[in-house]
């Protein structure tokens, strides 16, 4: 027993020196972290500072511990305030909240179901062009949506003249025109993944009777599931975030989506509210937290997947 004792505990000495050297030589990786985390986290420490700060400003110099409150989040909401029978201006914030989760969802539903179609059409069947229409469709995603916005305006007053309920100033025009804005990379994207699934599942599936739609609905669209919760989460916090063509489109107020309705807050309609504008900011970012806590499994498997699926 003292025997191997001995040469176990010399066997062992090697190996803690070794562990040792590397942790000296490794040192320098934690320091590296430590600011890619502070870099990151800034930004939302900031606006989170920026939120909490009564005076509606974005300078936090002079924001100390004792004036922290959610005093803007409570103007943002158009709360009384108790100590004083004042009633600070109500801003439509829960109107410009529903209107952007309904474009949002509905979009990137769509996207979704569109870009999936597309897809597989181009992985799974054969026809003239094929090639040539995946590789326009690509190349279409490399030029801005921002060059296209004076054509499309003037695209969408001709469809409005002959159908009103899709021209400008309408929810449908709008998600119309988010569908053609992501369509080739969310093919690409689905394309890819659909090519990693065998096709002799749809031959013996074939083999055993079952149709085009049932080996679509059963067999390939549930193997591709991680997949189309990625395409799904970027396609919301896209939509989510999207300013410009809704800021063209929807011109009524009623009718305006969370990022144009925070813009109003800070261009002189509602003045410089720029507590209130990052009171909202901080909520606005709520659903794409949910939304990923929700699909993190399949985001990572999406992320994850290249290997032959069976």
């Amino acid at each position: 027993m003292t025997t191997e004792t001995i040469s176990t505990s010399k066997a062992g000495s090697p190996r803690k020196r070794k562990n040792q050297l590397q942790r000296g030589t490794v040192w320098w990786r934690y320091i590296v972290a430590a600011i890619t985390i502070l870099f990151a986290i800034s930004p939302v420490v900031y606006i989170i500072i920026a939120a909490c700060n009564p005076e509606g400003t974005l300078t936090t110099f002079n924001f100390s511990i004792h004036s922290f409150g959610l005093d803007n989040f409570r103007f943002l909401f158009g709360r009384h305030d108790l100590s004083s029978d004042v009633t600070y201006q109500a801003y439509p914030y829960m109107l410009w909240y529903r209107n952007s989760l309904m474009v949002s969802l509905l979009a990137a539903t769509l996207q979704v179901i569109v870009a999936t179609a597309a897809a597989y059409a181009f992985s799974r069947l054969h026809f003239k062009g094929r090639r040539l229409s995946l590789g326009a469709l690509l190349l279409l995603q490399l030029f801005p949506s921002v060059l296209a916005f004076v054509s499309l305006f003037l695209i969408m007053q001709k469809i409005g003249a002959v159908f009103p309920f899709v021209g400008p100033g309408t929810w449908a025009g709008l998600i119309l025109i988010y569908l053609g804005g992501s369509l080739g990379i969310n093919t690409y994207l689905l394309k890819g993944f659909f090519d990693t699934i065998p096709r002799e599942l749809d031959e013996a599936a074939t083999v055993d009777g079952a149709s085009a739609n049932q080996i679509f609905m059963k067999i390939i669209l549930p193997l591709a599931a991680p997949m189309l919760a990625v395409v799904m989460l970027l396609a919301f916090i896209g939509l989510m975030n999207e300013f410009l063509f809704a800021s063209i489109f929807l011109t009524r107020s009623d009718q305006m989506t969370l990022a144009v309705g925070l813009r109003s807050l800070i261009n002189g309609r509602y003045a410089q509210n720029w507590g209130i504008f990052s009171a909202g900011a901080i909520l606005a970012g709520l659903p794409m937290v949910i939304m990923f806590q929700l699909l993190q499994r399949f985001i990572v498997e999406g992320l994850a997947a290249g290997s032959v699926k069976g």
